[in-house]
């Protein structure tokens, strides 16, 4: 479905930045169609956690002032663009609830690197998206914040943990969202959501703290692949304060998108890393990617890598996991949901320490494949087709509350491997099922190699047409 977009028929935040520098519209004309749009669509999808309209409003004026006396080329790449944040990132004067009442209600002083970054690339930030508590889940789902609900049909979930982000772009509520990953928590909510999601390579895009040794990294979900390229270039500065940095990329990542990729040699693989049944609208489309990328030139195969062990990598990452949220003070820890209170003894450094020499012996074994017996892997994003809000939840025994995260197992079966192993993989809107759902397909690259990921995505998306699809929910 193509829709007019108000006074901004623009789908795209490159579309949209390059009609703000023209001057055929205002960072202020573009902010109030879109918040516009949140009054009208917000209330059925729940995907603002926080809205501060009036400093929004001023941010947006104070852009359009500049905009009136300054050169096209002087401002950034996204100057006057619309963008939220994830409420598991700081802003500075908004709280950041970690969609948990077990947090502080204060603002935060400062902002954290995400919004820093966006806001020197030119970015209005616009609010804050939902999240599940503590980012732990693939529903956004909280007691906080409530139910999150999917632009192609609200009973089911936009997945998570950035399904606020990934809902409020694929409804049209802002042109590009922030978002976050550390076990798929951007390349899920982008399969759900029918969008791009890049989980760049470990360290590519410098963080606060290297958390769960750099499995988590920061990033945007977006339409297109010019956009996760531009967000790319923002984002991935060069942080001399952190102790790992990528190799710097050899042109900017921009460059990359309409670049031609060569011919390259892609696997394909739908069976899980850890044993997952696949849905089998998922492993057909997931197939029917692979005849798209084989049209384009490149040579396809159907095999499966030669993937971790799989009891060994699921007990070091929920190890590994477990001691995420051991850095937060929290000043009410009673509140804290019930499947995220540790029914266990905590994890102790030695426990930490050897989990984290499995992930690195995984790491190696998983990348060394690249370039050796393939250059890149093709497999779907999720085992499942977008489920149903609430059903991680059903069946759960009250004396075992942790099952409630493995039930969301399907949903991260094929993408939690590569953050653990730090390899860069992105999630392609393949199609839309039978049942009207978003189906997602994930291509991985050999370390570092995203400028490979971004000009196959590119020529892919030039093939399908992706950022043609809307939610009827768009057109309201």
């Amino acid at each position: 479905m193509s829709i007019p977009f108000n006074s901004a028929p623009f789908n795209s935040a490159s579309e949209l930045a390059a009609a703000i520098r023209s001057k055929e519209l205002s960072p202020l004309e573009a902010l109030d169609a879109y918040l516009d749009r949140v009054d009208r669509i917000n209330p059925t999808l729940n995907a603002f956690a926080l809205r501060d309209d009036e400093r929004a409003r001023a941010d947006a004026r104070v852009a359009t002032e500049r905009l009136a006396i300054s050169p096209a080329d002087e401002l950034p790449p996204l100057f006057g663009v619309p963008v939220p944040i994830k409420d598991l990132d700081d802003v500075a004067g908004w709280p950041t609830t970690h969609g948990s009442w077990a947090t502080s209600p204060e603002p935060m002083a400062s902002d954290g690197p995400m919004a820093e970054r966006l806001r020197a690339g030119g970015a209005v930030l616009m609010g804050k998206t939902t999240t599940p508590e503590f980012g732990t889940v693939s529903y956004t789902e909280s007691e906080r914040l409530g139910i999150t609900r999917n632009p192609w049909n609200s009973e089911h979930t936009p997945g998570g943990s950035s399904g606020g982000a990934g809902a409020s772009v694929a409804s049209g509520m802002a042109p590009i969202a922030q978002a976050s990953d550390g076990g798929g928590s951007i390349r899920i909510p982008a399969s759900c959501n029918g969008l791009v999601g890049l989980k760049a390579g470990r360290n590519r895009i410098p963080q606060q703290y290297e958390m769960m040794g750099g499995a988590i990294t920061g990033g945007v979900v977006t339409r297109t692949v010019a956009d996760t390229a531009l967000a790319l270039d923002l984002l991935a500065v060069r942080d001399t304060g952190s102790w790992n940095l990528a190799p710097a990329p050899e042109r900017p990542f921009r460059d990359e998108v309409g670049r031609d990729p060569g011919r390259l040699r892609i696997a394909v693989c739908t069976e899980s890393p850890v044993g997952v049944p696949v849905e089998s609208s998922v492993a057909e489309a997931t197939v029917r990617f692979g005849e798209l990328l084989a049209g384009l030139g490149h040579h396809v195969e159907q095999r499966s890598p030669t993937w971790p062990d799989a009891a060994s990598f699921l007990s070091a990452f929920v190890t590994g996991w477990g001691t995420l949220s051991a850095y937060l003070d929290l000043p009410y820890p009673d509140r804290v949901e019930a499947h995220d209170r540790e029914p266990q003894p905590p994890t102790t450094a030695a426990a930490l320490t050897h989990a984290l020499m499995v992930l690195q012996d995984a790491t190696r074994a998983l990348a060394a494949q690249f370039g050796r017996d393939f250059d890149l892997l093709l497999t779907p994003t999720m085992a499942v087709e977008p489920p149903r809000v609430g059903t991680w939840l059903e069946g759960v025994p009250a004396e075992m509350p942790e099952v409630a995260v493995m039930n969301c197992l399907p949903m991260a079966t094929f993408t939690a491997i590569f953050n653990a192993t730090g390899l860069p993989a992105i999630s392609l809107p393949a199609e839309v099922s039978a049942a009207g759902l978003p189906i997602g397909v994930q291509l991985v690259a050999g370390p570092w190699q995203e400028a490979t990921l971004l000009r196959v995505s590119a020529a892919a998306e030039a093939a399908v047409r992706w950022d043609q699809r809307w939610p009827a929910i768009a057109g309201v």
